[in-house]
């Protein structure tokens, strides 16, 4: 049970459970230590004090009695002496009348032994003890020490507990609180990393100090992890790349032979399979082309010719040329920039292609006569660029797969539906950002930067 909490406990609060068993451990050794250090002088001054009510009470050889002169005449003698004179004496006699000695409580003494306070009334003594016994015919001996070498020393030693085992959880208090923001910000660095990872940015790394600690040594071997993993995704990579490379010359070769047979067809219907089996093929190398260029952006060769160019002009001139196509279909499509980019720096070409083909899926699976809108933002936080129809749109169910990676709806492709898509310029990360119902761009930064 111990372990299992343990676990579910967050740094912080495992910084405050620490601290707290630390403040209750504190706090209960010095209350400890405290009334350890009370009961040890009250036994010793215990033993003192017995040990001079036994001297006062002491019979000589033969005495069945102890008069009462010879009481007050010890007790006179010990008053008098250097080592006991700090000892108060009382006897008292059988009708409690003060028979002798050298303090006058203020109020009767229990018999045995018990606690003093300044409230006793006693000159000179604040905190002590006290012990009574029978003296014999009635009488009574009071003797009395002080615990205190001086007035207020009670107080000043609770101050002093106070200030040592404080100055302590200060400084603990401190470090713990030092420690817990410094393995924060070694954990925030390594979080950091994973959420640049899972945007897209399989190079960055955590930061290493070269201290060699612990947390160097767990950074060290994350990074060492994301090397190999970087390393195992460019094999891969490159391995598909050079599968797109090869398929490429046979699917060239099959279509020469098909565009023959579509020339040498004499037979129309023979002619018109040949000529679906053709398009199938340019589906196939258009397909093929578009791995190796995603390659060659990926690789950093396609961002070779990334260069300024108007985006606006580029959204209202693609957007333009495609609605008579729009038209054609039964369908209006609206265009509105509402921001002019005349130095936007990316690939126009990818760009352009881009939306033509988004464009061209709403008008192929959105809703019959429906509307199809494409706008243009540029604020803040960045350049907006949306393609959305007014569709039914995928069910809900259906949304993450079609959001996913290369996610298609099979079932879905000749249903008419809707589409919305949206592709984002950060000016803090200087990144792209793309997602939609029925594509999603699969990295950041590809057509732009």
């Amino acid at each position: 049970m111990i372990k299992r909490a343990i676990r579910r406990l967050s740094l912080r609060g495992l910084t405050i459970a620490v601290l707290a068993l630390f403040l209750i451990a504190t706090v209960a050794t010095g209350i400890s230590i405290l009334a350890a250090n009370r009961v040890t002088v009250a036994r010793a001054v215990d033993r003192r004090i017995e040990a001079i009510a036994d001297l006062v009470l002491e019979r000589d050889a033969g005495e069945t009695r102890l008069p009462t002169p010879l009481l007050l005449a010890r007790i006179a003698t010990l008053s008098g002496q250097r080592d006991t004179g700090d000892i108060g004496l009382l006897l008292l006699g059988a009708d409690g009348r003060r028979l002798g000695g050298n303090i006058a409580p203020r109020s009767t003494l229990p018999m045995g032994r018990s606690d003093l306070r300044q409230r006793d009334g006693i000159i000179g003594l604040s905190h002590g003890r006290a012990l009574v016994r029978d003296a014999g015919e009635g009488r009574r001996l009071a003797v009395v020490a002080e615990t205190e070498p001086f007035d207020s020393h009670r107080a000043m030693r609770t101050r002093i507990y106070l200030t040592g085992f404080g100055s302590i959880i200060l400084i603990v208090v401190g470090g713990v609180i030092a420690f817990s923001m410094l393995v924060g910000r070694r954990i925030a660095d390594q979080r950091a990393t994973v959420e640049a990872i899972i945007a897209g940015n399989i190079r960055h790394r955590v930061p290493v100090t070269g201290s060699g600690d612990e947390f160097d040594r767990q950074a060290a071997a994350f990074n060492r992890m994301l090397d190999r993993i970087a390393e195992l995704m460019d094999a891969m990579r490159s391995q598909s790349n050079d599968i797109a490379h090869d398929l490429r010359t046979p699917l060239s070769r099959l279509r020469g032979q098909l565009a023959r047979m579509v020339e040498d067809a004499r037979d129309p219907a023979q002619a018109e399979r040949a000529g679906a089996a053709l398009a199938q093929c340019d589906a196939l190398l258009a397909m093929f082309a578009a791995l190796l260029r995603i390659a060659e952006i990926e690789a950093g060769h396609r961002q070779a010719g990334f260069a300024p160019f108007d985006l606006s002009a580029l959204v209202r001139d693609t957007g333009a040329m495609m609605i008579p196509v729009a038209e054609d279909a039964g369908h209006s499509l609206s265009i509105a920039v509402h921001a002019a980019l005349p130095d936007f720096v990316g690939d126009r070409q990818l760009l352009t292609q881009a939306l033509v083909n988004l464009i061209g899926n709403a008008i192929k699976y959105g809703a019959a006569g429906g509307t199809i809108r494409v706008s243009l933002d540029a604020g803040e936080e960045g350049v907006t660029l949306s393609i959305a129809d007014n569709g039914p749109g995928i069910a809900p169910e259906d949304r993450a797969h079609a959001l996913s990676r290369f996610g298609r709806l099979d079932t879905a492709r000749g249903a008419a539906g809707a589409m919305a898509w949206v592709f984002r310029w950060s000016k803090r990360s200087h990144d792209c950002i793309a997602g939609g119902w029925n594509w999603a761009m699969p990295r950041r930064g590809w057509w732009c930067r």
